[in-house]
């Protein structure tokens, strides 16, 4: 026989187990679970949402409904669904950021990678949201941040633009719940600004900024949008080796540095410069992505259609200027595949994992994956024994 508060209890256990799917962590963690109540086997369980109009309302209830219903000897399930209020999430906030400032310092375990190109048109935007997605299916937290100010084009990739509507961030005070695709957590200025009302999802208002705007925006992104624990932190950069580079060098000059390319000498030739440009300020080139490479056409011929040894020439470049070996991790044929699934953000390592392209950004996912972190200098979250 299972009395009243037995079962109050464990219910209220399977409840809490329950994760929100923007904060990522447990309703019980997260004081969000108001109240369990029963008669006899049926329970009443209230729960207080972040805040009103929370776009994962749905989600959380049928969850938390769910759970209730997994608990043996419980009848009916009745949710009653409230927000929190204004101290609540004062709270709230202050347990997720007790300290305002930079989460990605060089005291951080969270491994920072900036995505860059020498010039526009390589590809590097898919190999980020790809890469990004790849590593996910790893098990490993992930977030991205589109710093393409102005050619951001991460949203739709990840399939946050669809059917005319884009994904927001979720305010909950100070702090904004970044939109999650495939278990990736991304933030893009396109999400701050305006359909164009044609239903294509495209945004209006082109983003004419300069210096100081720029680096206020990026600066934002990486303080203002909370991501939570992750394992590792992409950026996709822009092309070249303007303000924002130079912004991301002063906020994170302990990141590292992938460098995509394509196999034709005038796409290496300016690769090269944004490697030396992030060397510059302390950061550390990992590896050459050479994008676009020779394809195998069905009768067993292989098309170079942008020519070959980029990659080898960007990373055997980067190797000469630096103190260690640069690799050309992956080269990534070209596919037809991969274009459609970008143009209807499902990425090809969901949508086709065994294209000759998803399999080799998968290849890359676990080589960046299985590379030792650089804890030199970092002040780690130990204390000697006493």
């Amino acid at each position: 026989m299972v009395t009243d508060a037995t079962l109050v209890e464990r219910v209220r256990e399977a409840v809490g187990r329950v994760s929100d799917p923007e904060l990522r962590r447990p309703l019980s963690e997260l004081d969000m679970v108001r109240g369990v109540e029963a008669e006899g086997a049926d329970v009443r369980v209230g729960i207080a949402l972040t805040i009103v109009g929370c776009p994962a309302a749905d989600r959380i209830e049928s969850d938390v409904r769910r759970a209730a219903e997994s608990v043996e000897g419980v009848g009916a399930v009745t949710i009653d669904v409230g927000v929190m209020t204004p101290a609540e999430r004062t709270a709230l906030t202050s347990r997720l950021r007790p300290v305002r400032g930079m989460p990605f310092g060089p005291e951080s375990l969270t491994r920072v990678i900036a995505v860059t190109s020498g010039k526009g048109g390589v590809g590097k935007s898919t190999v980020t949201a790809n890469l990004a997605v790849a590593l996910a299916q790893r098990g490993l937290a992930v977030g991205l941040i589109d710093a393409d100010v102005h050619g951001f084009s991460i949203p739709p990739l990840l399939g946050l633009a669809k059917d005319g509507e884009i994904a927001q961030p979720t305010r909950v005070d100070q702090l904004m719940l970044p939109p999650v695709a495939h278990g990736v957590k991304a933030i893009s200025i396109g999400m701050f600004l305006q359909d164009d009302g044609t239903g294509s999802g495209a945004r209006t208002g082109a983003v004419a900024w300069r210096g100081p705007m720029l680096h206020r925006t990026v600066q934002q992104f990486l303080t203002d949008v909370y991501f939570g624990d992750l394992d590792v932190l992409l950026l996709d950069m822009p092309p070249g080796t303007g303000d924002v580079a130079i912004s991301v060098g002063q906020l994170l000059p302990h990141a590292d540095v992938l460098v995509v390319t394509t196999p034709q000498a005038a796409a290496s030739d300016v690769a090269v410069r944004s490697g030396l440009v992030a060397r510059q300020t302390g950061q550390r080139v990992i590896g050459v992505v050479e994008n676009m490479a020779a394809m195998t056409l069905p009768d067993g011929t292989v098309m170079d259609l942008f020519g070959s040894g980029g990659g080898a020439e960007v990373a055997a470049a980067l190797s000469a200027d630096g103190d260690h070996n640069v690799p050309v991790l992956a080269s990534i044929p070209l596919s037809p595949a991969l274009r459609a699934s970008g143009d209807a953000g499902d990425p090809i390592v969901v949508a086709h994992p065994d294209d000759p392209a998803a399999m080799e950004v998968a290849r890359l996912a676990e080589r960046i994956a299985s590379q030792p972190r650089r804890l030199a200098g970092r002040l780690l979250p130990f204390a000697p024994a006493r």
